[in-house]
């Protein structure tokens, strides 16, 4: 039956001549698939710097997953090759922010911090003039905002923010403003978590380059190899579910999931959620959506459990397999 958590549904084994562990991969098949995070400095634009990475690591697929404006530093995702069919999943994950902002008028403490509790949970976000999409009130959720520290005489307090995706921090200043009764200028952000990454992850541009240089000019991929992680870890956080290497194959050319190809999958899970396909050696195949709930699979034998959303496995990484996996 299960076991913390899970149904383990059949024993199975994999071919160790085909696929690989996840942390084995090599340069080509990392920047087929691969995350690299990046520390933003102040001045360019999310896009640029995407485009500078693209012209580094010499690849046409890359792009970010959560735009930091100009004036902002901090991480941001860059996403490589197949990544890429992820964008909207990181786009979507929580962010936490520090930042400074600066008021019209001397601003006390008790006040401000009156001012953060009002604003914590679900708020009304519109973005502000300056950003490139549609000016419309939307909600936000705001986790937490906290006061770090403040400095009456120079009118200016840090603080730290944990919120939604898609939250305009400018915008939320000048919210703060209007409950203060005074000016409220946001002028300086960064970003240091965003999702289940934290800023201890990340690189700086010029190393980015210098690995790119050790790997183009002296053959030495080892640098740029431990500056791009393997797609999985963007998708730690989703429920997975582990196939035969038979099923692998099939699901790497999109078909779906069929009940005699799962070897393990956590309880509770329900029908229509989206669940992460993983073969017996931890390899992102695809990220799908569940077609039954899991409580279900142990008295299936056979019939479609999930269909593939996004498919992460390059073809013949499994050879196809005549069997009902």
């Amino acid at each position: 039956m299960g076991e913390g958590g899970y149904w383990e549904l059949a024993t199975a084994s994999t071919n160790p001549n085909f696929g690989s562990n996840p942390s084995e991969r090599s340069l080509e098949q990392l920047l087929a698939a691969g995350i690299v995070l990046v520390e933003k400095p102040r001045g360019p634009s999310s896009h640029q710097l995407a485009a500078w990475a693209r012209e580094l690591l010499g690849i046409s697929r890359l792009g970010h997953g959560g735009t930091l404006d100009p004036f902002a530093t901090g991480l941001l995702t860059l996403l490589c090759g197949k990544a890429t069919r992820l964008t909207e999943m990181a786009l979507k994950v929580d962010k936490r922010y520090v930042g400074v902002l600066r008021f019209g008028r001397a601003v006390e403490e008790t006040e401000i911090e009156a001012i953060f509790s009002e604003l914590t949970g679900v708020i009304y976000n519109v973005p502000p003039l300056e950003s490139a999409v549609k000016i419309q009130v939307r909600t936000r959720t705001i986790h937490s905002l906290m006061l770090l520290d403040t400095d009456p005489d120079s009118r200016i307090a840090a603080f730290e923010l944990s919120c939604s995706a898609g939250t305009y921090v400018r915008t939320l200043a000048k919210d703060i403003g209007l409950l203060l009764g005074t000016r409220c200028e946001l002028t300086e952000l960064h970003r240091d978590r965003t999702g289940n990454f934290d800023q201890s992850m990340s690189c700086s541009m010029q190393q980015l380059a210098d690995a790119s240089f050790l790997s183009r000019e002296h053959d030495d991929d080892s640098a740029l190899i431990k500056l791009i992680a393997p797609v999985e870890t963007l998708l730690s956080g989703l429920p997975a579910i582990t196939v035969k290497d038979g099923a692998a194959a099939a699901l790497s050319h999109g078909a779906p999931l069929a009940r005699p190809g799962v070897v393990r999958a956590p309880r509770g899970v329900p029908e229509g959620a989206a669940v992460l396909l993983q073969s017996i050696k931890g390899e992102a195949v695809s990220v799908a959506r569940m077609t039954v709930d899991t409580d279900s699979l142990p008295e299936m034998k056979s019939g479609e459990v999930a269909v593939a959303r996004a498919v992460m496995m390059e073809t013949g990484t499994y050879p196809r397999s005549w069997s009902r996996e």
